[in-house]
């Protein structure tokens, strides 16, 4: 069974590759936008807090070649917290 849904490279994009630390061919540009950042310190990601603000530009989780069972893992917290709002 094929399991291609779980990798999408845009190699046209502007920014690719946005995050350094992934191999070229590796990355991953599924999640773009990174569906854990509400989670906040929770996400397991290397961000940091620069002027009170979340800054994922150091982290590689969504990018990785593990990046969609990393990020699936989570989905339910986030579809709980996400209902809190």
């Amino acid at each position: 069974m094929s399991e291609n849904y779980k990798f999408n490279q845009n190699q046209k994009c502007e920014y690719f590759p946005c995050h350094k630390g992934v191999e070229q061919e590796k990355f991953n540009c599924l999640f773009c936008y990174c569906p854990l950042y509400l989670l906040k310190d929770e996400c397991g990601g290397d961000f940091k807090i620069n002027h009170g603000i979340k800054d994922c530009s150091g982290c590689t989780k969504p990018h990785d070649e593990n990046s969609y069972e990393y990020i699936m893992g989570h989905m339910k917290v986030v579809i709980e917290r996400g209902s809190d709002f």
